[in-house]
């Protein structure tokens, strides 16, 4: 019962629509420009640099609190089971019909705390891959994968691997079309203003 209340609860956190809320407080309906995500990197193509950084603020906090959480009712697999819930309620939040954010700033949350050095070196790997090519989404997912692959090398516990796995999963099915514009050159760049969408 503890497990399941912890995936409720984590769910739940994860599906506040932290950007659209920001948007509605613009008057602007980040879902109606760019790619449509509510996370921080469409409010920051949408609404601009502040917008974006609360944004992520908050989509941070949820995660953490999520994680905090999860592991007080039911240990690491509370921790695990509550954060990879916060993930998928951010990509997917019931209050907007199941279309949310990527899940980049929500699972890097719910990673950091289990292990920071591997959170610091998945940030940069993001930070140096986005320099060159001015794609987020490249950063996005290549910070999420060297996460990944540090916390497995690093030999932390099951249920943070299992969490590590599944929440990277999520990001990279969340970014499949961002993964196709890529190949193809044809990804928005950083810096690009979002258009309406049609």
């Amino acid at each position: 019962m503890s497990v399941f209340l912890a995936a409720v609860i984590g769910y739940l956190l994860g599906s506040i629509p932290n950007g659209f809320l920001i948007g509605q407080r613009h008057g602007v309906d980040v879902r109606k420009y760019g790619s449509g995500a509510t996370g921080a990197t469409n409010v920051l193509r949408t609404l601009g640099v502040p917008a974006a950084l609360v944004t992520a603020v908050l989509d941070l906090a949820k995660g953490l609190l999520a994680v905090y959480i999860g592991s007080r009712l039911a240990g690491s697999v509370g921790y695990a089971v509550g954060g990879f819930a916060a993930v998928v309620g951010h990509c997917y939040p019931v209050w907007l019909r199941f279309k949310g954010g990527k899940g980049v700033v929500t699972g890097f949350s719910v990673l950091l705390p289990v292990d920071p050095l591997a959170g610091l070196l998945g940030l940069t790997a993001g930070i140096l891959a986005i320099i060159p090519s001015r794609w987020v989404s490249l950063g996005s997912l290549t910070g999420a994968l060297v996460l990944l692959i540090t916390i497995w090398v690093r030999g932390a516990d099951l249920p943070f691997r299992l969490l590590a796995v599944g929440a990277v999963l999520v990001v990279y099915v969340r970014h499949w079309d961002n993964i196709k514009r890529i190949a193809a050159g044809t990804e928005n760049k950083l810096g690009q203003k979002a258009k309406p969408r049609a």
